[in-house]
C-alpha cells in the first residue's frame, strides 16, 4: 500500500497569505521543521538566510532546507508561491540553501506549469490523483536539482564572516530557549561578542543580539497566538529570567504586552 503521509503534509500557499495574520510571521528570523521553496513571481524585497541578507526580485526561487533560520520581507506588491514539502518528504531535494535567479523565460514557465499541476492534482478527486501529485513533486525536485547545478558557477562562496554567522544562526536555532546570551553563543563559537556582532552587521545589517531577540519574540508571538499556555510559563520556556523581564522585552519589540497581543490575535 502506498504511504500517503508525506503527501498529506505537502502545502502550496500564495506568498501574500503567509503574512495575512501579521508580517512578523514571515519577517522574523525562525526555522521550519520542513524544507521550503519560495517562488517569487512579482515584486522585490530582502531575504535573510542563515544570517546572510540579499535582495530578491521576480523569477527568484529560494530553497530553504529544514532547520535553517530565515526571514523575508513581503510588501504589498510581492506575489508568488511557497511550497512546504512536509517533515516526511521523500523527494530528493538539495541539502543546502539556494537562491536561484531564473533568467530564461521557459525555465520559469516550466516551474509555473509544474506548480499548477501539483495544485490541480492535490485538489482533485479523480482516480490516481495522489500518484500524479507524487510524480509532479518529483519533477519539481528534478527542476531544482538542474537549476542548482546550472547556477553553481555563479554562487559566491561565503567569506569568513558569512561562515561564522551561518554557524551562529544554526547554534541559535538549536539553543534560543536556553537562556544563553550573545556572550554565551560567542564563547561557544570561539570568538568574542564584539567580533560576532561585527560579522552579523556585515552579513545581514543587524547585531547578533537582534537575531537572538527576533527569534525569541517570534516564538513568543507564535505561542501567544496559537496556544493557551500562560504568559509566565512561556517566559520560562523561552529562558527569560522572570515574567516581568519577558513582558518588558516583548513590549519593547512589539509595542504590546503579551496579554494584549494574545487578545488581539
Amino acid at each position: 500500500m502506498q504511504d500517503l503521509s508525506a503527501l498529506s503534509q505537502l502545502r502550496l500557499v500564495a506568498i501574500p497569505r503567509l503574512a495575512a495574520n501579521g508580517r512578523w510571521r514571515v519577517e522574523a528570523m525562525r526555522a521550519l521543521a520542513e524544507p521550503t521553496l519560495l517562488w517569487f513571481t512579482k515584486g522585490q524585497g530582502r531575504i535573510t538566510i542563515a544570517g546572510s541578507t540579499r535582495g530578491y526580485t521576480a523569477n527568484n526561487a529560494v530553497f530553504i532546507p529544514a532547520g535553517v533560520m530565515h526571514g523575508f520581507e513581503v510588501g504589498s506588491q510581492v506575489f508568488g508561491t511557497a511550497v512546504f514539502f512536509g517533515k516526511n518528504c521523500d523527494v530528493t531535494l538539495p541539502t543546502a540553501p539556494h537562491h536561484l535567479r531564473i533568467r530564461e523565460t521557459f525555465v520559469a514557465q516550466e516551474l509555473n506549469v509544474t506548480l499548477d499541476a501539483i495544485l490541480r492534482e492535490m485538489d482533485s478527486d479523480v482516480p490516481a490523483h495522489d500518484r500524479a501529485t507524487r510524480h509532479y513533486l518529483g519533477l519539481l525536485g528534478v527542476w531544482l536539482e538542474r537549476q542548482v547545478r546550472k547556477g553553481a558557477d555563479e554562487v559566491k562562496r561565503p567569506d569568513a564572516a558569512g561562515r561564522l554567522v551561518a554557524r551562529y544562526s544554526s547554534l541559535l536555532e538549536r539553543n534560543f530557549r536556553s537562556g544563553m546570551g550573545v556572550a554565551d553563543f560567542a564563547g561557544a563559537l570561539g570568538v568574542t561578542p564584539t567580533h560576532l556582532t561585527r560579522c552579523c552587521k556585515q552579513t545581514c545589517g543587524k547585531p547578533a543580539s537582534a537575531l537572538l531577540h527576533d527569534r525569541l519574540i517570534f516564538e513568543a508571538r507564535t505561542l501567544l497566538s496559537e496556544t493557551k499556555i500562560p504568559v509566565g510559563q512561556i517566559a520560562g520556556a523561552l529562558g527569560f529570567a522572570s515574567p516581568a523581564y519577558f513582558t518588558r522585552a516583548f513590549q519593547h519589540k512589539t509595542g504590546k504586552s503579551p496579554s494584549a497581543f494574545r487578545k488581539q490575535a
